[in-house]
């Protein structure tokens, strides 16, 4: 339970309407004589410096009430939708590639003078370039806090060339002009990170925006985003400190958990790696651990950076660093939590009716097994061929992970025959008509006809007295009379010497673990 209450304690629903208002206001922001274009849309360089100087600066300075009256108590520092505090003041990057990256076929060499490749570390230009008096037209050196930006078309590293916004919105608005007249944004362009974070203290959470426009080779814009809403302030409340004491005793947990199947490991030796449910314990183990040391990594950080990052009212605070790592800590305990759940399947199993689901599961894994094996066979066949045929014209199918999922999608009944139809009138049809028929009419068939077959082996089992010998009742009564003799308010049998008990108690336990106890002996 104490790993449930730390889970949720860092997720509240408050962070998805933070999340939710933001990309509003940010995405949907329609441009200055035209209704239809918005972030989301724009498709050319025209259309990004049209979102810069209309859409982005209204959302980013909030300066007086619906009235038109001035806000007061602003301490220099825009209130964005009147609660959230923009903090710092934002950052525009950029990242280019040099002439001459990529290699042009010999007949066309005389109508390409300039050759821009799509972005690598390798091929990335870092010479200054334009009015190279000012900052954002020199490169600045990455930085070794942030992690790299996965976009759709690259992998974009920190640094680049870099402005930050000023506190005046008439000041940043001449910045967005000077920039767009003396083309910062130029053919070598790939792409263009918009970096600000803002607070909202009634709700205690953090918003860090990235708002993201690569360039690629082939021209255009593609847009992209991220919107983490974080608690990065953890204790301030009561229920915080509940919190907390959960995380000590989570922390206290971990400790008696290792140690116990350290015990385990010692009495059982090789045998303890014979049943599943102990692997899933060492998995359960390392999730912890990895849990505990980003729990701790993110206080650290929090407690080093967050205070000089407050006072940085001047210039930009990249709260991205703590943000991104707090949703990686979010991430691994919440498949912490997903695995602590699946192994109360280990302690149910002891009730008939859950015993006989498991060992339905466990009886059948190697048909199983050798089903997957043939299924993705299948499966990566139809995908590299809809891939190959259906790719260039088709989303579902621009590449190779994107063709395996809308192989689920067909099954699902989520899918665009109309899209497949319009590009290959011939292919289209066959394609899905035949991954249909074997995907969803035989192989989903044969898969259940395994679970059915194997089902009605173990009920017939069950029916003729071959059932597990430990059950809930029988574990239950068996801890109540080890307790009582313990407590020395009941005898021990006479005719049992130690070794015998030792002895009925370890195979009693290894049952218990999912495994023969006749392997102890062999």
């Amino acid at each position: 339970m104490g790993d449930l209450f730390v889970t949720f304690g860092m997720v509240n629903q408050h962070m998805y309407y933070l999340n939710k208002v933001m990309s509003s206001l940010f995405l949907d922001t329609s441009m200055p004589g035209d209704e239809r274009t918005n972030f989301k849309s724009i498709r050319s360089i025209t259309d990004f410096w049209k979102f810069m100087e209309g859409p982005l600066l209204e959302s980013l300075y909030w300066d007086s009430w619906y009235n038109n009256n001035q806000l007061y108590d602003l301490k220099n520092s825009s209130r964005i939708y009147y609660e959230n505090i923009l903090l710092g003041v934002p950052r525009v990057r950029q990242l280019k590639v040099r002439n001459n990256t990529c290699k042009v076929y010999p007949s066309f060499r005389s109508l390409m003078s300039e050759c821009y490749s799509k972005y690598t570390s390798e091929n990335e230009d870092i010479s200054d370039f334009g009015l190279k008096q000012d900052t954002e037209w020199k490169y600045s050196t990455p930085s070794s806090n942030s992690p790299w930006h996965w976009g759709f078309v690259g992998v974009y590293r920190n640094g680049g060339f870099i402005f930050t916004l000023s506190k005046s919105k008439s000041e940043t608005k001449k910045k967005f002009i000077n920039l767009q007249l003396n083309s910062w944004i130029r053919r070598g362009t790939r792409v263009v990170f918009i970096d600000f974070s803002l607070y909202n203290a009634n709700v205690n959470l953090f918003c860090i925006i990235r708002l993201v426009a690569e360039f690629p080779a082939t021209g255009g814009i593609l847009t992209s985003w991220q919107f983490y809403s974080v608690k990065l302030l953890r204790y301030v409340s009561s229920y915080d400190y509940f919190i907390a004491c959960c995380e000590i005793t989570f922390f206290i947990l971990f400790i008696v958990f290792t140690i116990q199947e350290g015990i385990k490991i010692k009495e059982f030796k090789s045998a303890y790696f014979k049943s599943i449910w102990n692997w899933l314990e060492l998995l359960l183990l390392v999730l912890y651990f990895v849990a505990i040391f980003f729990n701790s990594y993110c206080k650290i950080q929090i407690f080093l950076l967050l205070e000089s990052l407050l006072k940085s009212t001047e210039k930009y605070s990249d709260y991205y660093f703590l943000a991104y790592w707090h949703i990686f800590y979010n991430n691994v305990i919440a498949i912490t939590i997903f695995f602590a759940w699946i192994k109360i399947f280990k302690f149910i199993s002891f009730n008939n009716t859950m015993s006989q689901l498991s060992s339905t599961l466990s009886r059948c894994i190697k048909d199983i097994v050798g089903f997957a094996i043939m299924f993705f066979i299948i499966l990566f066949a139809y995908a590299q061929l809809g891939f190959l045929v259906f790719g260039s014209q088709v989303d579902d199918f621009s590449t190779f992970q994107n063709s395996i999922f809308a192989q689920f999608r067909i099954v699902l009944g989520d899918f665009n025959f109309a899209a497949i139809q319009q590009d290959n009138p011939v292919l289209g049809p066959i394609y899905f008509i035949t991954f249909i028929f074997f995907v969803f009419f035989v192989l989903l068939n044969i898969f259940l006809a395994i679970i059915n077959y194997t089902y009605s082996e173990v009920k017939a089992d069950y029916s003729i007295g071959r059932r597990p010998d430990f059950e809930l009742g029988k574990m239950i009564k068996k801890s109540y009379d080890n307790a009582l003799k313990k407590l020395k308010l009941k005898k021990p049998q006479e005719d049992e010497d130690n070794e015998s008990v030792k002895s009925r108690d370890l195979a009693e336990r290894a049952r218990r673990e999912g495994f023969d106890e006749n392997i102890l002996y062999t």
